[in-house]
């Protein structure tokens, strides 16, 4: 075991609490600093988090602490895409093989059942309304406001983690370090949450074990669903143009839309104006970064140093998956902690920046081609290539999703099943023509005799 050491946590979200228990496993003593109320006490804030798909990364880094069982009972399993389209027709996809699946989970729930995991722990305290003023790097001194009374305490931890979010006041502070360089872009969409609330019996108004889909080319809507029967639903829009948050100025705008494009929706969501027009408009941005840390004593994790867009749905899987591979690496590093950071921070910044780009892809991919027949078309081949070859084929969403293979991994190797896919879709018409001599040849050529892929070996657990 390393010396024990007195940490400061910014931040009480997600990342944060799960980070305090890994933290208190090795013996340290963990304080979380967070600028929110206790939302235990306040309520969960509506109208201002997307719902979160918790999926394979995320449940190891769980059942690695032993509380896999205790999230499971806040999540919801969706086991494949519902898309509707304009009339209302109804298309499955599912995700993967029968029972895999990626579960629906509130941010606030989730978040709420990692607090009171955690706060029972001798060695884990909570600091709620703390508003970080400044972060003195160099000496690892932070000034803090507690905003209920007004007044400021100083706190000068041996370790510092900024587990504060995309907007994170830790690196902020590393920013104004020498040769840290930060990168941050702002897709032209915004979002909006709304509700389609429970039926009068308390169920689900749609189908409960899928995430609904509405795709609609330059924008889309999707719902996740609730264990209290609701769904949340989520807008991706334009900022801007014929169709975007700037057009929809009333009432009228909004009924007139919706009922055009999401018409099966509109009788489910009897609060969508108030809903429409009380909740805020998110924003939806990429942060990409390097270094991760400061001299040994500082660390980003999680959306602090590579905040995602959520359209893979790994956000917070990713920045568990952080915590996991830090508490793997822990043991090894002997208490030197600048080297075990700087060995972090350069394992995870490829992955980091893979899931980053995979997540643009995938908006597009929601949003333009779920309801193409041709795509739908190629995603039926490329299971029968994945049934046929399944040492040397993995979907491109399995391997993201469904396994522990490092994001970079997965995203070069989906670069090259799409240059596969696209010499093999030209004889492709039907999937009968999956069996045609030349299609059977040219996978022959492709995965055997050139082996462009690596064989699929699953990594260890992390």
């Amino acid at each position: 075991m390393t010396e024990k050491k007195n940490i400061a946590i910014m931040g009480a979200g997600l990342v944060g609490s799960l980070l305090s228990l890994y933290l208190a496993k090795h013996g340290h003593q963990v304080h979380l600093y967070e600028r929110r109320p206790d939302m235990r006490k306040t309520g969960l804030d509506g109208g201002r988090s997307i719902n979160l798909a918790l999926s394979d990364r995320g449940w190891r880094a769980l059942r690695g602490i032993g509380i896999e069982e205790e999230v499971r009972k806040v999540a919801i399993p969706m086991y494949g895409r519902m898309m509707h389209d304009e009339a209302g027709r109804l298309t499955y996809q599912p995700y993967g093989k029968e029972e895999q699946a990626i579960y629906s989970v509130s941010r606030g729930g989730l978040n709420v059942a990692l607090m009171n995991i955690s706060e029972p722990n001798p060695d884990i305290s909570y600091h709620f309304e703390r508003q970080a003023l400044d972060v003195n790097l160099r000496t690892n001194r932070v000034q803090l406001l507690n905003t209920s009374t007004g007044q400021t305490e100083t706190i000068q931890p041996d370790l510092l983690f900024g587990a504060d979010g995309a907007f994170s006041v830790v690196r902020s502070a590393m920013q104004k370090t020498e040769r840290f360089n930060y990168q941050q872009s702002y897709l032209e969409y915004g979002y909006k949450e709304l509700t389609i609330p429970p039926t009068a019996g308390g169920g689900w108004a749609l189908e409960k074990n899928a995430l609904h889909i509405w795709p609609r080319g330059s924008y889309m809507m999707i719902a996740l669903p609730n264990i209290d029967g609701s769904f949340t639903c989520t807008l991706f829009f334009p900022y801007a143009g014929e169709r975007s948050f700037a057009a929809v100025q009333n009432e009228q705008d909004l009924l007139a839309f919706f009922n055009e494009v999401f018409p099966d929706a509109v009788p489910l969501m009897p609060e969508l104006a108030r809903e429409y027009f009380d909740n805020p408009v998110g924003s939806l941005v990429t942060v990409k970064c390097f270094p991760w840390s400061y001299q040994g004593t500082s660390l980003l994790i999680g959306d602090a140093c590579h905040a995602v867009v959520p359209f893979y749905g790994q956000g917070m899987n990713a920045g568990f998956e952080d915590i996991a591979v830090l508490d793997q690496m822990l043991d090894s590093f002997a208490g030197d902690w600048e080297a075990l950071f700087t060995a972090f921070e350069r394992r995870r910044k490829p992955d980091a920046d893979a899931i980053a780009d995979l997540a643009v892809l995938n908006f597009i991919e929601m949003r333009d081609k779920v309801a193409d027949p041709r795509f739908l078309l190629r995603k039926k081949i490329e299971i029968k290539i994945s049934e046929q070859y399944p040492d040397k084929w993995i979907p491109l969403y399995a391997m993201v999703t469904f396994s522990d293979l490092p994001y970079s991994y997965a995203l070069e190797t989906g670069r090259q099943q799409d240059k596969i896919m696209k010499k093999v879709m030209k004889h492709i018409k039907s999937e009968e023509d999956y069996h045609k001599p030349e299609v059977q040849q040219l996978l022959e050529k492709q995965l055997i005799h050139k082996q462009k892929l690596k064989p699929y070996q699953q990594s260890a657990a992390v």
